[in-house]
């Protein structure tokens, strides 16, 4: 974990942004001691956002097929494409 201070951020973007790209880890700032911000790159945070976005499609998903939904098989699944593709060269 990397933590700076708001002082470093201020007088020292740069170096900080060099930081969070070259760690792709998130950089703590701090404000008189306490934690304050969390800065990263923008391709850590998307990376960060798109696998918290899948998480919580799995979840739902879940929950859902506990709430009784119908859930499909693979094989369910093919023969589900199959009807449709045949019906497409049909």
């Amino acid at each position: 974990m990397v933590i700076k201070s708001s002082t470093a951020l201020r007088n020292d973007y740069g170096a900080i942004s060099s930081l969070a790209h070259e760690t792709r880890e998130p950089v703590y700032i701090t404000k008189n001691g306490e934690g304050d911000l969390v800065v990263m790159g923008v391709e850590v945070f998307e990376d960060m956002k798109r696998q918290l976005d899948q998480r919580a499609q799995v979840l739902e998903a879940e929950a859902r097929r506990l709430g009784g939904e119908k859930d499909y098989g693979v094989e369910d699944v093919r023969a589900l494409l199959k009807t449709r593709y045949d019906h497409a060269r049909a």
